[in-house]
């Protein structure tokens, strides 16, 4: 029933646009005959006498209601019995085609002049074929039904020679900003080689602590889930989501085993077995690592253990219908398994094959909703940290024989309560002296414990990182701390904590790239603004919002940036000061673009209430006066982009429209899009226009590309899109299926790309995955300009995607 609504309203959208398009036509209907009329008496009587009668018959009037078949039917149309006639342009009986050729060549003086007007009129059939042959230089593309025309430019000579190849350059990950830390648990690690190892949208990442540099295993096919270490502390097993195509067909989750120095994988794990998804993993560890169990996010949640050697599945059992968040192996005994969750803990045996299980008795303790976490203790006894801000102390008991009678099994019973946090215990560390540590949540403590359950110290973790989701011991007194706020600490108790990873944590769709620094700006629905340096590879700076932000743009003197919000209301930032020089509201809908004109002069801020608005910008972007408006969409504006001498604006909008805008005549809509066709455009960030049609593929909705950014040399495309793809073309790509490198690592839609001022990286932004990737363009030769590559038509054609 969604899936039917949402195809009305966008059918609704496009009759909408559609009948405010022909409206637009039909005004300009009494203009355009007598102008057409004037150019067509001044080049050649004959025409314009035949072409008045067009105009004027019946046939021509009505023509709106003919097809195309009819409106050149021989019997019926003024124009094709002229064509037949012995008055035709060549003194002789002629073809239609003929005909159209003739005329093409006998104006052509007036070529320029005669589309000005006739452009607009493309339901008079007849006249909008010959105007085909008097440019023969227009494309159309489909998207949903609806076509889009677009001009070639004059230096092409011939579009159908065009041979389109991909990209020399070439992208290589060079840094992941973010943590999973909101939603995930037990998934930050420190290996022997001194890096720490996590995870955010597909990418686990490994960083080294103390010479801050990143390595990145990047096999995974959708979200990574979860992750474990092996006994060795060198093999690594992680854990997917199931995800979707493109198509919407399920993917199939399974496990990774790889090994952390070399990044090969050496194992997958459970392909095809799991369902919907992979919760949790564990290493067996009195066995040296010989077994690996899993849990997955299927309703059963189903417990298996796998022979890692093999990669067989040794047993599998259903685990509970509740939700599981974490199992491990007993380390002094491989056949003892526990996992808890919602409302249990369960005490697993592995014999012969098969998996058995008992509950975890509370008896007079009150029953948490939520088991959060466990460890071992070195006695062999298991602690549980709860909802209740309670770390418990199971062991076994023997059979109570007088209620249950002779046979009665042992049990396993809470020994000990200790209370530990106000809130949830999220976390517990085990250190090698036999020593815990404890996060909360609520509270945000870190807090120690001796090995008897006496708390020898504490400290809070500052409340922007959020509450303690994941702790892992560096050499016994530092400690890394992994936050629900995505971010990982490093630090002790007595220096306190500061944040070596930062990132957002809800979706984001603003990015901006400094116009002469190695600087970006990000912007999301956390309501943070976050700048950042892409040389250091750190957070400079974040601030927090009222309001979400959703778009951004540098001034071009660097000094100040604009942020646009989700109520229609936008600020510019001090980017030393981080203060707000100007606070401006336009309509009540939310902001999807801003762009500076090269000079810094205006400002442009496009609206989902379907106008965009123009500043006059003075004193070095620190004040704004308003301009103009641009009123001429029938849907809410997507992307803009100024011409390079700031006069122009070409625009796109919700509906798949191109606009084009006389900034400097007093935002005036320019009716012939044709004049726009040799315009250069200062930046390329429309994702539909005749330079980036190739970006397209056959069957897009619309709402598959999110965003694209041209280079600054103009040489290459990078987009992003609707299935965690990062893609890279050669600018420009104007036929379709341009061949291009794609390139994996988000785990959702990516809503924003651009290139760095020197085109030395490119930063894609994932929405749901909260992920910041940074990539870095590999050069790959001298080769033409993207304006020397449009010209050439003998190039030679695509090579594979890369994978």
């Amino acid at each position: 029933m969604e899936g039917r609504l949402q195809l009305q309203e966008n059918e609704i959208t496009l009759l909408k646009s559609s009948l405010a398009d022909a409206l637009r036509r039909l005004r300009l209907h009494d203009q355009l005959i007598p102008l057409l009329r004037q150019q067509l008496i001044a080049v050649n009587p004959a025409a314009a006498r035949v072409l008045n009668q067009v105009f004027c018959s019946d046939g021509f009037s009505s023509s709106r209601k003919l097809s195309s078949s009819s409106a050149l039917d021989g019997t019926r149309h003024p124009a094709t019995r002229y064509c037949t006639s012995t008055e035709g342009l060549g003194g002789q009986r002629m073809g239609r085609r003929d005909l159209y050729k003739d005329m093409a060549l006998r104006l052509s003086t007036c070529q320029l002049e005669m589309y000005k007007y006739v452009s607009m009129v493309q339901s008079w059939h007849t006249f909008f074929f010959i105007c085909h042959w008097l440019t023969g230089q227009s494309i159309k593309m489909f998207i949903r039904g609806r076509p889009i025309t677009m001009y070639v430019p004059s230096n092409i000579q011939n579009y159908d020679d065009l041979r389109m190849e991909p990209p020399v350059e070439k992208l290589e990950l060079d840094w992941v900003y973010g943590y999973r830390g909101r939603d995930c648990r037990a998934n930050l690690y420190l290996l022997a080689s001194g890096e720490a190892v996590y995870f955010i949208a597909c990418v686990v990442v490994l960083y080294h602590i103390n010479n801050r540099t990143q390595r990145h295993y990047s096999k995974h096919t959708d979200c990574v889930r979860c992750l474990t270490i092996h006994p060795d502390k060198v093999r690594v097993a992680s854990g997917q989501t199931a995800g979707v195509d493109k198509d919407g067909k399920p993917l199939q989750p399974y496990v990774h085993i790889w090994d952390s120095s070399t990044l090969i994988t050496l194992q997958q794990i459970g392909l095809g077995t799991f369902e919907r998804g992979v919760g949790s993993v564990a290493f067996s560890f009195a066995d040296s690592g010989a077994f690996l169990c899993v849990i997955d996010d299927s309703n059963e949640h189903m417990l298996s253990v796998w022979d890692c050697a093999k990669g067989t599945k040794h047993a599998e059992v259903k685990s509970t219908n509740e939700a599981v968040f974490t199992v491990e192996f007993n380390p002094n005994d491989s056949t003892n398994i526990i996992t808890c969750g919602k409302s249990h803990v369960y005490f697993w045996t592995l014999s012969a094959g098969s998996l058995t299980k008992k509950q975890g008795i509370f008896g007079k303790y009150k029953k948490p909703k939520f088991i959060q976490c466990f460890v071992f203790s070195l006695t062999g006894d298991v602690l549980t940290g709860d909802s209740e801000g309670n770390i418990l102390t199971w062991g076994k008991s023997p059979g109570d024989v007088k209620t249950l009678g002779k046979g009665a099994k042992e049990t396993f019973q809470i020994m000990r309560q200790t209370r530990a946090h106000d809130g949830s215990v999220f976390t517990l560390c085990m250190l090698q002296g036999g020593a815990l540590l404890s996060g909360g949540g609520k509270d945000r403590k870190i807090i120690r414990w001796s090995a008897d359950l006496a708390p020898e110290r504490e400290c809070e973790i500052p409340e922007m990182f959020g509450a303690v989701r994941c702790i892992a011991d560096v050499d016994g007194e530092e400690v890394l701390v992994g936050t629900t706020r995505n971010a990982i600490l490093r630090g002790t108790f007595s220096d306190g904590f500061v944040a070596i990873v930062q990132g957002h944590v809800d979706e984001m769709w603003g990015l901006a790239t400094h116009p002469s620094q190695d600087v970006f700006l990000t912007c999301g629905h956390d309501r943070q603004v976050c700048v950042w340096n892409t040389e250091e590879h750190k957070l400079d700076w974040c601030t927090t919002l009222e309001e979400y932000g959703l778009c951004a743009d540098f001034c071009p003197n660097g000094a100040v940036v604009s942020v646009g919000l989700s109520t229609g209301r936008w600020l510019v930032l001090d980017l030393q000061t981080k203060d707000v020089v100007s606070d401006y509201t336009d309509g009540n809908e939310q902001l999807s673009v801003m762009r500076y004109s090269p000079d810094g002069s205006f400002l442009a801020v496009g609206s989902h209430d379907n106008f965009i608005y123009i500043y006059n910008v003075t004193e070095s972007g620190r004040r704004y006066s308003r301009y103009g408006k641009c009123n001429g969409h029938s849907s809410f504006i997507t992307h803009l982009d100024w011409s390079k001498d700031g006069k122009y604006i070409m625009s796109n909008s919700g509906d798949y429209e191109i606009l084009y805008w006389d900034i400097a005549g007093g935002c005036k809509l320019l009716r012939n899009r044709y004049e726009s066709k040799d315009r250069e455009w200062a930046s390329y960030t429309c994702v539909l226009g005749f330079h980036v049609m190739g970006v397209w593929l056959e069957g897009s909705d619309g709402t598959d590309i999110n965003a694209l950014c041209r280079s600054h040399n103009e040489r290459m495309v990078a987009v992003a899109d609707d299935f965690c793809k990062v893609h890279l073309f050669q600018y420009p790509c104007p036929k379709p299926k341009a061949p291009n490198h794609i390139y994996e690592g988000h785990g959702s839609h990516v809503t924003n790309v651009r290139f760095t001022h020197c085109d030395s990286h490119v930063l894609s932004m994932g929405g749901k995955d909260t992920c910041i990737l940074q990539w870095r363009v590999k050069r790959g030769g001298t080769g033409d300009s993207g304006r020397d590559r449009l010209h050439s038509s003998s190039s030679t054609s695509t090579s594979s995607p890369e994978p």
